[in-house]
């Protein structure tokens, strides 16, 4: 018989009362569920659109730089309503990263370390779906550390807006579903700016939550055309 969520909090709950260093506050976040999103229409429900910058891309070898997040409430932007952090980054910063978010060794030793700002980058995502571009990556790393303070991954769940452009660019040229997508032209940039998202020269974190939140909101409009109307309805196709 599966778990109930109740059961399911409790057992996360019975681990985490092991590890005296956890605040109340950063369990209660941590546990806070996103089910009442499941079944709402998507230009309802509360979503929260996260980018991050990385050293690299080994989950082993390398760690974040950067995280940015910005909020979608029902169908809109909350522009001022953001989160955006530089961290000291747990290994080495490579110069073909530096390349690409600009963030130079200097500048992220003067910033704190991800344990002392993961509780904030929580405390913002609670209660909300997670979007993100490529959305795996991210969560990846982020619940790496989310693990070494809590012992478990964060609950919400998680959409992939290359998953949806995929979704709907096989529907609107009536591709094969058994056809594998080609990645070409395949980056966020290509993809907002064949949405017609105008991209600044600024690349960061927070710039690039925000051209993913404004993909999404184009997104969203298609999605429903071709019956994907629930949250839930779009993380089963997320999980596809």
């Amino acid at each position: 018989m599966p778990f109930s969520i109740a059961a399911y909090k409790n057992l996360l709950l019975k681990k985490v009362c092991a590890k005296p260093d956890v605040r109340p506050s950063l369990l209660e976040n941590l546990l806070c569920s996103a089910e009442s999103e499941m079944d709402k229409p998507l230009n309802s429900a509360n979503f929260v659109v996260i980018d991050t910058e990385l050293t690299g891309l080994d989950l082993k070898k390398d760690s974040i730089v950067s995280i940015g997040a910005i909020k979608v409430t029902a169908g809109k932007i909350e522009l001022g309503n953001f989160f955006y952090r530089v961290i000291q980054p747990e290994t080495d910063l490579k110069k073909e990263s530096i390349v690409i978010h600009g963030i130079t060794p200097t500048e992220a030793m003067e910033c704190p370390g991800i344990g002392i700002l993961l509780p904030e980058f929580i405390n913002f995502c609670k209660g909300r779906v997670i979007v993100g571009h490529c959305v795996d990556i991210d969560i990846s790393f982020i619940n790496k550390e989310v693990k070494k303070i809590a012992g478990f991954n964060m609950q919400n769940p998680a959409l992939d807006t290359f998953k949806m452009h995929c979704y709907i660019k096989k529907r609107d040229e009536n591709i094969d579903a058994f056809c594998p997508m080609h990645t070409q032209g395949a980056s966020l940039f290509e993809i907002a700016k064949n949405n017609g998202i105008t991209i600044s020269s600024a690349h960061n974190a927070l710039s690039d939550a925000f051209v993913t939140a404004q993909l999404f909101q184009r997104f969203i409009g298609k999605l429903e055309h071709f019956g994907i109307e629930t949250v839930r309805d779009l993380l089963r196709l997320s999980r596809s």
